[in-house]
């Protein structure tokens, strides 16, 4: 009788430890959590966010980079000099990307670049030549669309010439 107590004892201690080691599983591998977002202006003007996600499980995540940019274009003579002349226009315009990264042990560290604004149909006289002069990114937002997962980066500007 002693033997048969113990027994099932032991059986329904595994049972359990087994049902909670279900449950918990996938638990663990399902909380994403942004570890950091920085932004940065590349040498171009486009907006570049730098990311680290953990808490993701193997399959490809993807993302999507939302930001309100502006910029400034003007015209640039053979000297290198701005002309007084208002020859310089503000862009303000919505820009985005999207990327898909593979998770390396339950982490994507990756980056995605945005922009800069279009200069649309602004266009510099003869002898000069039409520069991005400045550009600034606002309300930027990095979101984990596979899993619904947002964060907030830091706004960024960058000054090429000053006018």
């Amino acid at each position: 009788m002693f033997r048969i107590i113990v027994r099932s004892t032991i059986l329904a201690a595994l049972a359990t430890l087994v049902a909670v080691l279900a449950f918990a599983a996938p638990a663990s591998a399902d909380a994403p959590k942004f570890h950091s977002a920085t932004s940065s202006v590349n040498n171009a003007g486009a907006l570049v966010v730098n990311f680290d996600e953990c808490g993701l499980g193997n399959d490809n995540i993807d993302y999507t980079l939302t930001a309100d940019g502006t910029a400034v274009y003007a015209c640039i003579n053979g000297g290198g000099n701005h002309p007084k002349a208002a020859n310089k226009e503000t862009i303000n315009a919505a820009v985005s990307a999207a990327g898909s990264f593979e998770p390396k042990n339950g982490r994507v560290v990756a980056s995605l670049s945005a922009g800069p604004p279009s200069a649309g149909s602004f266009s510099c006289p003869n002898g000069q030549r039409l520069v991005l002069a400045a550009v600034s990114y606002t309300n930027i937002i990095l979101t984990d669309t596979t899993n619904d997962a947002t964060t907030p980066v830091p706004d960024v500007s960058r000054i090429f010439f000053n006018v």
